[in-house]
């Protein structure tokens, strides 16, 4: 009798669509579980090299909560390439400038860092308000069990 291991691919996965709403939520807590969801984690057929995950849709991304003092603590950066390019922006001007932007940096910093990570990456939508235009896809609503007070 032979014995092996079964390695799903993309062709074995039921993609479904879920939205999340991110009214309340604290940010990490938020990127974890979606993360998880884009990755395929919960699915039983779960392979670390395969693409077995859902579709996520994160509306309210502006009202997203941060604990303590990282609004005014967390930085993020970017740079140019050029000498003396380096930029820094703080969460709360971030909120400001581009709300989406805190979720999806958060979510992507919690995928893998190869191509894999890079195509999971895609499968992200997110919106500062409660608008989104993928109601043909009929998203199910993703019921987040962490709320902030």
């Amino acid at each position: 009798m032979k014995k092996y291991t079964y390695n799903a691919n993309r062709s074995d996965n039921k993609e479904k669509w879920y939205i999340v709403d991110a009214k309340g939520v604290v940010l990490g807590r938020l990127a974890s579980i979606v993360a998880s969801r884009i990755r395929g984690k919960m699915n039983p057929l779960f392979t670390p090299h395969a693409d077995l995950g859902d579709w996520i849709i994160v509306i309210n991304a502006e009202q997203v909560v941060l604990t303590g003092n990282k609004w005014d603590d967390k930085i993020y950066y970017r740079h140019s390439g050029y000498i003396g390019g380096l930029t820094e922006t703080t969460a709360k001007d971030l909120r400001q400038k581009r709300p989406e932007d805190l979720v999806r940096k958060a979510v992507k910093g919690m995928l893998p860092k190869k191509s894999l990570g890079r195509s999971l990456n895609t499968k992200l939508f997110v919106y500062a308000g409660d608008k989104h235009p993928h109601q043909a896809q009929k998203p199910e609503k993703l019921v987040l069990p962490l709320k902030s007070k």
